[in-house]
């Protein structure tokens, strides 16, 4: 995994704040390859209650999120019980790695 122990502290204490205390992060994609140079951070965040504004939450995020990750780009998939799920939701959890 390409971050660093304080990055993924980081990405837990903002995803909590953000999303609240029972929200998940799951690390995906390119960051996962130690070999792999560059490259946004892929999230997938779980949250076990209804979102109402789903748009606003993830740009919230991805805000948040990039501005404790130095900049970085960072790309939110969002998960919750009155949200559709799509092939990228079902990747994410089988190949990524819980934070």
């Amino acid at each position: 995994m390409r971050l660093s122990e304080a990055q993924v502290e980081a990405v837990r204490r903002v995803v909590r704040q953000v999303a609240g205390e029972e929200a998940t992060a799951t690390l995906f994609g390119s960051r996962l390859d130690d070999a792999a140079r560059g490259g946004d951070v892929d999230l997938l965040v779980g949250v076990p209650y209804v979102v109402d504004n789903p748009a606003l939450l993830i740009a919230r995020l991805s805000a948040r999120l990039s501005a404790a990750l130095g900049g970085r780009s960072v790309d939110v998939v969002l998960t919750a019980p009155n949200l559709a799920r799509w092939a990228i939701h079902d990747v994410a959890q089988r190949e990524g790695q819980r934070l």
